[in-house]
């Protein structure tokens, strides 16, 4: 996901906050756990730290995972995802 999907998501979130509460918190630790890989990443590359690099690596990648599963879930009628289509350009 780029920066600024990932914006575009934040900012639906913050204007739903009120209609979508557990949407809102769980976009939050999303994006918590993406900066940490982010922000973790470096150090862990100071430390020489093969696992932690890995780790961190994997943390990059929740953002967009959560996308795809919420999306999945919502095209297969499991879960409905409104904030889909603010995705769409």
């Amino acid at each position: 996901m780029t920066i600024q999907q990932l914006s575009v998501l934040k900012q639906w979130h913050v204007q739903h906050r009120q209609l979508r509460p557990v949407e809102f918190h769980a976009w939050d630790v999303i994006l918590t756990l993406w900066v940490l890989g982010l922000l973790g990443m470096p150090v862990e590359i100071v430390l020489s730290q093969f696992l932690g690099l890995m780790g961190c690596g994997g943390l990059l990648l929740v953002p967009g995972g959560y996308v795809a599963l919420r999306r999945r879930l919502h095209m297969s009628g499991r879960l409905r995802c409104d904030w889909l289509g603010a995705l769409r350009p």
